[in-house]
């Protein structure tokens, strides 16, 4: 394996890991955007406030999301292991 091909592996595995994780990152965010907008608005600071929202949302994007991020870790996968015999 040469540098090349090691940077190209390495750069692939970092795409999956982000496009995997999108889903559950941007509705936390999204989640976090609201919560602090409601936070701001009514005064109400408590800090635990944000996490069992976040919880909820994040479980349910993952039980739907799961089929989006198996297919994603799946092509990676089938990628990486068809490399195996040209050596990388």
């Amino acid at each position: 394996m040469n540098p090349a091909d090691a940077l190209d592996l390495s750069q692939a595995a970092i795409w999956t890991v982000l496009v995997a994780a999108s889903p559950a990152v941007a509705a936390a965010m999204g989640v976090g955007i609201a919560i602090a907008l409601l936070q701001a608005l009514t005064q109400i600071q408590e800090m635990t406030l944000t996490f069992v929202p976040k919880i909820v949302v994040i479980l349910l994007v993952m039980s739907l999301s799961a089929p989006f991020m198996g297919s994603v870790i799946f092509t990676f996968a089938e990628q990486t292991y068809a490399r195996i015999p040209n050596g990388f």
